[in-house]
């Protein structure tokens, strides 16, 4: 049951008039279609994005999908909020709070972010149910931690890197330096050393926490791959969000190759014309997450607790199109077996 004090609730009401014009606005969905809890109800969907948004090319588009998914087949009364950068946790915590005291009994915030936010929030709403993308920092009896082997196809991608570098020097560029982003700059560093024991990898990131602005930032991730294509990088995979569409624009100018994230992102329109230099993609099914949550709660089966998405349940891949890695495709192949077998253990940690 929900238990937000009268203080709380006005603060909220504030927020919400204030947080929208902020932090990047939502849509509504209240027409949807059949879409129906086990009662009869339709299903209320709230989804609070991570900074960048729908329509990041990346992360966040890929949560976008699963829930246009859910929609298309559920029907659903949908309303999604965006996260402002540099925001404080208070106002992440009154974002979620909005979409609870509004009726959205099924809410997903997309990102570590969330974790302090969300585990101040669920324990007033027990009767909202609760997914946190990438990360099992909040748990309870109605959060869903949904997580990804992001190492495992980042490994992947570094083998493409090795095998398609000709100077045997690449790069990772990755948003933020958090213990989630290291895990894919370790899985790639791990990929290109298992091809090329000594192949150089240059490493940078963005921003330092608290500053999640490395995300959003196409200019800071287009100067950090000047800098390594100056160096004799030929390759860079960009685990950086929005900032990732600076890389390929470096890439373009420079005529060298960039490796997209989260998203296959050869296949967005919005980089339509940096796909060119898109070797590949590690694909994170983060709308794959979030369509089967938002089913599990549809059918009646929540479950609490955490749900990894690794190479084995398909959770993780590489991306094939364009063509680029066509060549290399079944030494790709092999490895992912490789890794699903067990005979490959991936690190996650440095």
């Amino acid at each position: 049951m929900r238990r937000m004090r009268g203080t709380r609730l006005a603060a909220a009401a504030l927020a919400l008039g204030l947080g929208l014009a902020a932090c990047g606005g939502s849509s509504d969905s209240g027409d949807a279609g059949s879409g129906s809890t086990g009662d009869g109800a339709q299903l209320k969907v709230g989804l609070a994005y991570d900074i960048g948004g729908r329509g990041d090319q990346s992360f966040n588009d890929s949560a976008a999908r699963g829930i246009d998914r859910a929609k298309q087949e559920f029907g659903l009364d949908i309303k999604e909020l965006e996260a402002g950068a540099g925001e404080s946790e208070a106002i992440k915590e009154d974002r979620l709070r909005q979409l609870a005291e509004g009726g959205y009994t099924t809410v997903i915030a997309v990102g570590y972010a969330y974790a302090t936010s969300l585990a101040k929030v669920a324990p007033d709403y027990t009767d909202v149910q609760f997914a946190l993308v990438d990360s099992e920092d909040a748990t309870g009896d109605n959060i869903a931690n949904i997580v990804f082997a992001e190492e495992q196809g980042s490994f992947l991608v570094g083998v493409a890197a090795a095998l398609k570098s000709t100077t045997d020097k690449v790069g990772f560029i990755g948003g933020v330096n958090t213990p989630l982003i290291q895990k894919f700059e370790v899985g790639f560093t791990a990929g290109v050393k298992q091809v090329k024991p000594d192949a150089e990898v240059q490493v940078k990131y963005l921003t330092e926490p608290p500053d999640f602005t490395g995300f959003n930032d196409p200019a800071k991730g287009e100067t950090a791959a000047n800098g390594m294509f100056d160096a004799g990088v030929d390759i860079v995979y960009a685990a950086a969000g929005g900032s990732g569409n600076g890389v390929f624009k470096a890439a373009k100018a420079k005529g060298k190759l960039g490796i997209g994230v989260d998203s296959d992102q050869y296949n967005l329109p919005g980089l339509a014309e940096v796909k060119d230099v898109i070797l590949t993609s590690m694909i994170k099914k983060v709308d794959v997450g979030v369509y089967d949550f938002i089913s599990s709660v549809k059918d009646g089966e929540f479950a609490k607790g955490v749900k990894v998405y690794d190479l084995e349940q398909g959770g993780v891949d590489y991306a094939t199109s364009g063509g680029k890695v066509d060549d290399i495709k079944a030494q790709l192949d092999d490895f992912k077996k490789q890794i699903v077998d067990g005979t490959i253990k991936v690190p996650a940690q440095k």
